[in-house]
Formats: C-alpha cells, structure tokens, sequence
C-alpha cells in the first residue's frame, strides 16, 4: 500500500464531500485510540474546520490522557482544529441508576456499554447540528465489514466514514506517516466502552491481524474445513461473528406492503 497516496486520496475526498454537501467542517470523537486518531488527522489535512470532541464517561486514565495529547498535538500542528471535553457520566448515570428490571449482569453491561456509544453519538450530532459540520466515523474494515464490532446507532452513526475501507494494519500505517503519537500507535485497541482495561482482543477473543486472515480467507471463499488448530478457531469465530452482527451491515429491513393490499 502506498500509503502517502492513500492519505492524499482520503484527505481529497473528504474535501471534496463536504463541499458538495456544503457543510463547513467535521466533527470526530476522540478516544485514544488509533482510528480515531487517524480519522481526525485526515479531516484536519482537508484545511476545514474540525472539531475535536472528548467524551468521557468513567474513562480509564490512560485513555484520557492519550487522547488530550493527541489532541494537543494536531491543534499545534493545525491551525483549523479545535477542541471540546463534553463529560457524560452524569447522564450516563441516570441510565445506569435505573433498577427497572431483574436482568442478568452479562446483559446489563452490554446495555450499558452500548448505551455509552449511543450518548457520544447524540452529543458528536449536537455539536455537528451547532455548526454545520459533518460526524466522520472513524470505524475500520475489520470492525464494520468484518465482525460488526461496533454498536448500532452509537459509533456506526455518522455522515461519512473515511477509513472504513482500510484493515486494522493498514490504519496503523497511517498512523505512522500521520505522526500519531507512539503512545496511541503501541497501545492495545480497545473501545472504552466498559469502564475498565479490557480490550478488543479481550473481548472479540482473536486480535485484528487474526481477524484480518480470516476475512480474508473468506473472501477467498475458503470453508472451516479447510483449516486446523488456531486458524480453524479464529476463521469459525469471525464467521459466527459476521453472521451474527450482519443486521448492522444491512439495511434496515422494510416491510413492503403489496401494492394489491394498499389499493
């Protein structure tokens, strides 16, 4: 991949759509992580507006700490970028204190942890309705393509997503051309959204460079079969996984009502 070419493309395109579209800039929650580093360092390279929103909620310290220096450092760099802390956890709090039913913990924290992706969304459409900018998704292929790692209406809500056509690896390269902080680029992915140290890995049970063979085995149409010991794991896993969250990667579905019923 070459990746100055790569970045020059994603940076015009993202110009040249939100001119189109004529809106004035961006605007990327910031997490600490690489893509959303990466996300917001192309929308800063377009010369538009962008606005740079934090948002924690009970966040792990290091989190937050990479993220206002990631910050820092494209605001010094860029003179179009700006910068908001919107804390969450008092809203976040009002879900969280509700003992409206008798769920079991696994589901429960699930809710909660989609529930925070859902508040940033909100707030990210907030501050984007204040000043007519465009949300930029900053989801990766593996995640949107791939497994569906990520939670319906919370960070898969957004106008435009400028790396959702690059795996995990190549995000990371970018990250280096892009000068990404190395305290972004060294740390494990994660997405914050459980209130601990837990990471993707953690949770999805293979990393992204597995994940990224095996979609990639299976878009050369291989089958388990044709796998053994780890790589016949990981391959079942990011099947299961693909099927089960198709219903984020598809439209919604319609009822179409027969026009012969509706006359």
């Amino acid at each position: 991949m070459n990746t100055l070419k790569v970045v020059d493309y994603i940076v015009k395109w993202l110009k040249d759509y939100a001119e189109s579209s004529k809106m004035n800039g961006f605007v990327v929650g910031i997490s600490g992580g690489i893509d959303s580093a990466v996300t917001s360092a192309l929308c800063a390279k377009t010369g538009l507006p962008v606005l740079c929103v934090e948002m924690p909620i009970y966040q792990a310290e290091s989190q937050v700490s990479r993220a206002k220096l990631h910050i820092e450092n494209l605001k010094k760099s860029f003179p179009n970028v700006s910068s908001t802390n919107f804390d969450l956890s008092g809203v976040f709090d009002t879900f969280k204190n509700q003992d409206l039913f008798d769920n079991d913990h696994q589901l429960l924290d699930l809710s909660l942890a989609n529930t925070r992706a859902r508040l940033r969304m909100t707030t990210l459409y907030y501050f984007a309705g204040l000043k007519k900018y465009l949300v930029a998704g900053t989801g990766n292929k593996v995640e949107d393509f791939g497994v569906g790692f990520y939670t319906k209406y919370g960070d898969g809500g957004v106008d435009l997503s400028p790396i959702a056509d690059l795996m995990k690896s190549e995000v990371y390269a970018l990250g280096k051309l892009l000068e990404v902080t190395k305290s972004i680029i060294n740390a494990a992915p994660t997405d914050g959204l459980f209130g601990d140290n837990r990471t993707d890995e953690d949770q999805i049970g293979a990393s992204y460079d597995e994940l990224e063979w095996a979609m990639k085995m299976n878009d050369l149409e291989k089958s388990s079969e044709d796998f053994e010991g780890r790589e016949k794991i990981v391959f079942d896993l990011f099947l299961k996984l693909n099927s089960t969250n198709k219903h984020k990667m598809i439209p919604i579905p319609i009822c179409k009502i027969p026009k012969d019923i509706l006359s």
